[in-house]
């Protein structure tokens, strides 16, 4: 019996080669005591065998979990913290959507290029965000900070690139402090750029080599393209990415969807609630999302708290600040009940319209 008085259940699973057994348990266990935590199951190693107990369910789901991650060591993959979420979410999704023959094989959609080789969501909403990359030309995508918007984009590009679908890559993005003022940047447009697209560079380099990184950008294969000069140009059988696009204007973003050409993919990502805009700007990103939700041809994807895979700390940030905006929002709404409910009674369609035109009743 489990401690909460469930039946416990025990899974015995044998793996054939020790060294990938090991690579799946991860340095010191990691791996599986990670395991341990997320499904409240005990796992015990022993050689190449491992044993699980638990409830029936979550235990039979840790073995499924387990011969997942065996499979994806015996392809190549590297096997991490976030490789073993992505399993488990994975599993879930399984467990709801097919039979119990089926529960093994992959669900989730994956990337692949050639420094990295497969690279697989790691939730439902990175499943979904893969799968509106593969079946449309345009994809808006917004959601929190941490939910891998821009570095599963930036990796679809190459993967484009590698397959030969385009023939080069466009990166842009509105070049907006966070806050503070920067000032003067010294050299030409690209190293005044640089500082702005650093995020995208890091991808970059995650799913390329350095050196074809470097050569590409010489060579014109990845561009770099500061939003305010890519007026009046048509990109044709590129990649176009447009990163940080909360903070582009309606102007601008009008102009920017409407730079794609014959052969071409864009990619827009961004965070509201992260919009960097003087006061009385309305935002591009959101007024897009509204206007095109029902336009053929175009796919939307949503990330909410939960999807954050950056770091467990990070989902638990960016929850605590949804939170406090959600408090702040229901207070003010409450006020403004408040307020309507203590003024004078009087006829209510004469009320209603005082209130709309803001008018003090006499």
């Amino acid at each position: 019996m489990t401690r909460d008085g469930v039946p416990a259940t025990e899974v015995v699973l044998s793996f054939e080669d020790n060294r990938l057994a090991s690579l799946v348990f991860g340095q010191y266990d990691q791996n599986l005591a990670h395991l341990e935590r997320r499904l409240g199951v005990v796992i015990s190693p022993n050689g190449n065998h491992v044993t699980v107990k638990g409830p029936r369910e979550t235990a039979e789901q840790a073995g499924r979990v387990l011969k997942t991650l065996y499979t994806r060591a015996k392809a190549g993959a590297p096997l991490n913290l976030g490789e073993v979420d992505g399993a488990i979410e994975e599993s879930n999704v399984q467990r709801s959507l097919f039979p119990a023959e089926n529960t093994g094989k992959a669900s989730f959609e994956a990337i692949v290029t050639r420094k990295r080789g497969p690279v697989r969501a790691r939730n439902a909403a990175q499943d979904a965000y893969l799968r509106q990359l593969k079946r449309h030309e345009l994809v808006l995508a917004e959601g929190p900070a941490g939910t891998g918007k821009t570095w599963l984009a930036v990796g679809h590009a190459v993967s484009l690139i590698e397959q030969g679908v385009v023939e080069r890559m466009v990166l842009s993005r509105p070049a907006v402090e966070a806050g503070e003022r920067l000032g003067f940047l010294p050299g030409d447009m690209r190293e005044k750029v640089d500082p702005y697209l650093r995020p995208i560079y890091d991808a970059l380099n995650d799913f390329m080599e350095a050196r074809h990184v470097e050569r590409a950008l010489q060579t014109g294969m990845i561009e770099i393209a500061p939003l305010a000069f890519m007026r009046g140009r048509t990109l044709t059988n590129a990649v176009v990415l447009l990163d940080e696009a909360q903070n582009a204007t309606s102007v601008q973003m009008k102009m920017f969807l409407t730079r794609l050409g014959e052969g071409s993919r864009m990619i827009i990502t961004g965070d509201p609630s992260q919009i960097d805009l003087p006061p009385g700007q309305r935002s591009g990103l959101v007024e897009a999302v509204k206007l095109l939700s029902g336009v053929e041809g175009v796919g939307h994807a949503h990330f909410e708290e939960g999807d954050v895979v950056r770091h467990d700390l990070v989902r638990r940030i960016v929850m605590a600040y949804e939170d406090a905006s959600r408090r702040e929002r229901d207070e003010r709404e409450e006020r403004a009940r408040s307020v309507i409910a203590e003024a004078p009674h009087e006829d209510h369609g004469e009320g209603l319209r005082r209130t709309l035109s803001r008018e003090r009743p006499r």
